[in-house]
């Protein structure tokens, strides 16, 4: 098993073979030898479903949207809601019911009971983005009839990011360089940084 990172004796990105695993990672660097421990990640939480209200004109629908379940939604925030068989639509929240039966402006995902919504055009797209063990979350607002192309390089929360494959909301994902689909299509994008935000520690 390996993991590319940076070496702390020779500076170099590089695979470090991991050695033994217990609470903590024992990697030996290919590049120069280097023997050395990391702490071992958790692996990222599994995104829930939360209830949803989906409301169009005078007619509303059960559905529900995926969230992280630290991710922190607002009134006024924008999502993709899934209706029944493979209907989604971009949503505005208009209310949100927490846990304990009250309204409120803000909640957590997993402390919410049920999200009412309206329909709009614009939608938020989730990625991922994986270096090595680790996995960024980033979102980005786009038009629902927005374009996205596997193997080319957008700009998701201000950082560059080439998408490596796209999972639909109908189950499918595109991974061959050159498919694409609508952003309303999109359950969640997967990519890399085309260039490393010193953001997180990292040289560009």
């Amino acid at each position: 098993m390996e993991r590319n990172q940076r070496c702390p004796a020779c500076g170099e990105e590089a695979e470090q073979e991991v050695l033994r695993e217990s609470h903590d990672l024992l990697l030996r660097c290919s590049a120069c030898g280097h023997i050395h421990r990391e702490p071992r990640e958790e692996a990222p939480p599994e995104p829930i479903r939360v209830r949803a209200i989906v409301s169009a004109g005078t007619e509303s629908a059960p559905g529900t949207i995926e969230l992280m379940p630290t991710d922190v939604v607002e009134v006024g925030d924008l999502f993709v809601a899934e209706g029944e068989g493979d209907e989604a639509a971009g949503v505005e929240i208009s209310s949100i019911e927490a846990v304990g039966g009250g309204r409120v402006r803000r909640a957590r995902a997993d402390g919410i009971v049920t999200l009412w919504t309206r329909v709009v055009e614009d939608v938020v797209v989730p990625v991922s983005v994986h270096r090595g063990r680790e996995t960024i979350p980033l979102h980005q607002r786009a038009d629902g009839e927005e374009i996205y192309v596997v193997g080319e390089v957008y700009t998701f929360g201000g950082k560059k990011v080439r998408i490596s494959h796209i999972k639909l909301r109908d189950g499918p994902v595109l991974r061959k360089e050159g498919w694409k689909t609508l952003a309303r299509r999109v359950r969640r994008i997967y990519g890399r940084f085309e260039r490393e935000p010193t953001a997180y520690g990292r040289r560009t």
